[in-house]
C-alpha cells in the first residue's frame, strides 16, 4: 500500500513540478516581454526624440531663410537704384566742369547760362540726396582709402602727410555704401635733403 500511496504522491509531484515548470517559464516569458517592451519603448523614445530635433531644425531654417529674404528684400529697396545713380553722376560732373569753365564776364546773356546751369546742378543734387546719395569734397581732410583713390601723391610742408589736397572729382555713397570713391591728390611728407 504504501506503493500505491508512493504512486499516488509521484503523480501529483509531477503535477505540481509541472506547474512550477509552467509558471517560472511564463514568468521568464513575462520577463523577456517586459523586457522587449522596455527596449520597444526607449527605441520609439530615442526615435521621437530624434523626430522633434529634426522639427525644430527644419523650423530654425525656416526662420532663418524669412530673414534672409527679409534683409535681401531690404538691400534691392535701398540699393536698388546703385546703377541709375552710377550712370547719373557724371552728368553732375560735367554740369560741375560747365560751371568752371564760364568765364567771369559781365554778358548777361553768359550770367544767365551760367545761373541756369548751376541751377539744373543743384536740383540734380538735392534729388540724389533726397534718395540717400552723398557726396564726397574730401579736400582738407585726412585720406581714407575706403572712401577716397589716390591718384598722385605731392611732397608738402603745409599740411599732414596723408590729407588731401586736391579732388579730381567728387565721390557718393548710397546708404552708406561707396558708389564711387573720390578721386584725389593726397600729400606725402617732403624729402629731407
Amino acid at each position: 500500500m504504501a506503493d500505491e500511496h508512493g504512486d499516488q504522491d509521484s503523480p501529483e509531484r509531477e503535477q505540481s513540478e509541472r506547474e512550477q515548470q509552467a509558471q517560472s517559464e511564463q514568468a521568464a516569458g513575462d520577463k523577456r516581454e517586459s523586457s522587449d517592451l522596455e527596449s520597444e519603448v526607449e527605441e520609439l523614445q530615442a526615435r521621437l526624440a530624434h523626430a522633434n530635433e529634426q522639427v525644430l531644425r527644419a523650423q530654425a531654417d525656416a526662420q532663418n531663410a524669412m530673414r534672409r529674404a527679409e534683409r535681401d528684400i531690404e538691400k534691392a529697396h535701398k540699393f536698388g537704384q546703385e546703377k541709375l545713380i552710377g550712370e547719373l553722376l557724371p552728368v553732375v560732373d560735367n554740369l560741375e566742369r560747365a560751371l568752371g569753365a564760364v568765364p567771369e564776364t559781365e554778358e548777361e546773356s553768359i550770367k544767365a547760362l551760367a545761373e541756369g546751369v548751376e541751377l539744373t546742378l543743384k536740383s540734380l543734387v538735392d534729388a540724389l540726396k533726397n534718395n540717400s546719395v552723398e557726396q564726397l569734397d574730401p579736400e582738407g581732410e585726412p585720406f581714407n582709402p575706403e572712401l577716397h583713390q589716390a591718384m598722385t601723391a605731392v611732397e608738402s610742408r603745409d599740411v599732414e602727410p596723408n590729407t588731401v589736397l586736391k579732388v579730381f572729382q567728387k565721390g557718393y555713397t548710397l546708404h552708406g555704401r561707396l558708389v564711387r570713391p573720390a578721386m584725389v591728390v593726397v600729400s606725402k611728407a617732403p624729402v629731407e635733403v
